[in-house]
């Protein structure tokens, strides 16, 4: 058995199976210091919502396993499970009964939720690519907090407070 930079080796190569993997628990621990500050900015105003994005571009594990632990979420949107705005069952009917029953929510979006959405009502898929060759993605924290912003205005008996982190 080696070590080599921090990491075990064995003879015949790395070690194929671990337990725990370090990178994933450190972003799942301070996504969950996110959601908290979101949670209590929600929570100080009347119709309060803490709106945070977390990494997640094809998949929404640290999303949801921040979710689980964190205990104060009350929707969670990940690129696995498609949503949409309006009408039964939308986004916003959701957002609207949460703040009539509690008087404050926490939404955690990954980042790769809702680019469908996104794509469509921006008319343009982009090829663009970052240094490391992923593809860009479009903000949806920034799209989602505007899209509830612009659905409250419209309904002033009920004014929110969004704050996105």
């Amino acid at each position: 058995n080696g070590r080599f930079d921090g990491l075990d080796y064995l003879d015949s190569g790395p070690i194929k199976v671990i337990d725990k993997s370090f990178g994933f628990d450190t972003a799942v621990e301070e996504a969950q210091r996110a959601i908290n500050a979101a949670h209590v900015e929600a929570e100080s105003a009347e119709n309060g919502i803490g709106l945070v994005k977390l990494m997640g571009r094809y998949s929404g594990f640290i999303a949801m396993y921040a979710t689980l632990a964190s205990r104060d979420v009350d929707l969670c949107l990940i690129p696995e499970s498609p949503f949409y705005l309006e009408g039964e069952g939308g986004l916003f009917e959701y957002v609207e009964r949460r703040l009539k029953d509690n008087g404050h929510m926490v939404i955690v979006v990954a980042e790769g939720a809702g680019q469908e959405l996104l794509a469509v009502e921006t008319l343009k898929t982009s090829a663009a690519q970052d240094a490391s060759g992923n593809k860009l993605l479009q903000d949806v924290g920034l799209w989602i907090s505007d899209k509830i912003k612009g659905y409250f205005a419209k309904h002033p008996s009920m004014p929110v407070t969004l704050k996105y982190i």
